[in-house]
């Protein structure tokens, strides 16, 4: 009597035990990311900043390395962006400094690249969305990037462009917004150089990703090694009204 006393307490325990641990289980289960759901986050983060961001300034300083020398820059320029909604971008040329060449020829073609771009029924093929990019969320769970928790993504660009990626995207988990993006570019901007490797850092500005640093980085049969950095900075944006 005694044996099958015990035998019941230990049913009993095991029973209590499934069904405590049940609801755990379904717990982490849910807390698995949907892909489904990561990328309609994404989206709606893409199309909210273009819907809401009527137009910021900001100031942006190019830097031209070469040679593997990441001291000394071979050419700076420090410009003010300005963009419109609608309309594109422009630049005004704050200051410039080291060779004419590499300036005429590398950062001035680079911001006419830009405006173009930019402008109107271009921007929109330059979206970092699913209409763009094919992604595929990477397993293993969440990273932390720059103290933001990020989901991350393999993305391969539906259009072969020297704007375009193949490479891997981070977005913030909470709202799909992009954090970093890294990759190659899937066409080279000239005959002249390979493609180059891309990589953009973006923060989180008054419920918007802005860029805060960007870097690019390729080889050319003229030139050699040849890397570009871009840093942005005193952002003002021009918002919708209610858009946060």
């Amino acid at each position: 009597m005694r044996k099958m006393k015990n035998r019941a307490h230990r049913a009993a325990f095991l029973i209590a035990s499934v069904f405590v641990a049940w609801p755990q289980a379904r717990v982490a289960v849910a807390q698995q990311p949907d892909q489904a759901a990561v990328l309609a986050s994404i989206d709606a983060a893409v199309a909210h900043r273009f819907e809401n961001v009527l137009g910021f300034t900001d100031i942006e300083h190019y830097a031209v390395y070469r040679s593997n020398d990441e001291t000394h820059p071979v050419a700076e320029m420090t410009v003010k962006d300005t963009y419109k909604k609608g309309v594109g971008k422009e630049y005004t040329v704050i200051s410039e400094s080291g060779s004419g060449v590499v300036v005429r020829f590398g950062l001035k073609p680079l911001l006419d690249n830009e405006k173009t771009v930019n402008l109107s029924g271009n921007v929109e093929q330059s979206w970092f969305n699913t209409a763009n990019y094919n992604m595929k969320l990477r397993p293993g769970g969440m990273q932390t990037l720059n103290g933001r928790a990020c989901f991350v993504l393999d993305v391969a660009a539906r259009r072969k462009a020297p704007n375009t990626i193949d490479g891997t995207l981070w977005v913030d988990a909470q709202n799909g917004m992009i954090v970093r993006l890294d990759g190659m570019a899937t066409s080279r901007a000239s005959m002249f150089a390979g493609p180059a490797h891309m990589m953009r850092d973006y923060v989180n500005m008054e419920g918007f990703p802005m860029a805060t640093h960007a870097r690019a980085e390729s080889d050319s049969l003229l030139a050699g090694h040849i890397v570009v950095t871009i840093d942005y900075s005193d952002y003002h944006l021009q918002l919708k009204e209610n858009s946060r």
